[in-house]
């Protein structure tokens, strides 16, 4: 099967984005897996499915390398605003997009016929430890210990459509990242599984970050 499809990233999260508005996907899933691998074929953090919605302007599916299906991504979804209106099948400023989490709104920066960068309302992050999922005693998990590989992290968790482990860190360049990261994602106490960012404080206004995103 010929397949049609642009790439595109937003601050680096890349994605292989398809226009289903005349193209059916039938195994999106195993599709990403096929095209995901760098080196081995496209490469990227997923495949994205650029569809027609019957509640907003568009729908979007996305897929992450290991085929699973996500709820939202902030990134993506800034890129498909970009796609849909400098290829003419949504021509408005302010778009909205269907997504798993809900339908997200976003605001078009256009200069000399072009857009040239996107602003997504992501909603209010919430803290509700049932709502991110996270397994919890408690209502919130808000610098909590936990055991994960055998070394105490204090957490906070959080959703802005899908599910975050926060934890500060003295030192970010010097984490295994692609070890500690499979721990925080798979462990128990995430039924749907993690993103986990791991945060230096450099000053009052200034952070460092690492992501180690799930799927």
């Amino acid at each position: 099967m010929e397949i049609k499809f642009t790439k595109m990233h937003g601050c680096a999260n890349d994605y292989i984005y398809v226009n289903c508005f005349d193209t059916v996907i039938e195994n999106p899933n195993e599709l990403s897996m096929k095209m995901s691998p760098r080196h081995f074929s496209v490469g990227s953090d997923g495949l994205v499915l650029i569809c027609p919605s019957n509640v907003a302007d568009a729908k979007m599916r996305m897929f992450n390398l290991d085929g699973s299906e996500g709820k939202m991504c902030g990134n993506a979804i800034r890129c498909i605003g970009k796609y849909l209106y400098d290829n003419n099948i949504v021509k408005k400023e302010k778009i909205d997009i269907e997504t798993l989490s809900g339908i997200k709104h976003l605001s078009l920066n256009v200069k000399n016929g072009k857009v040239d960068t996107v602003r997504v309302d992501m909603g209010i992050a919430d803290i509700i430890a049932k709502n991110i999922p996270v397994i919890s005693s408690k209502e919130k998990v808000i610098d909590e210990p936990v055991l994960i590989g055998n070394k105490e992290y204090k957490i906070t968790c959080v959703s802005m459509g899908n599910p975050h482990a926060i934890t500060y860190v003295n030192d970010t360049k010097s984490i295994k990242i692609e070890e500690i990261g499979p721990l925080f994602e798979k462990n128990e106490i995430f039924p749907e599984n993690v993103n986990t960012e791991f945060i230096k404080v450099i000053d009052r206004n200034t952070l460092d970050m690492r992501v180690w995103e799930r799927g």
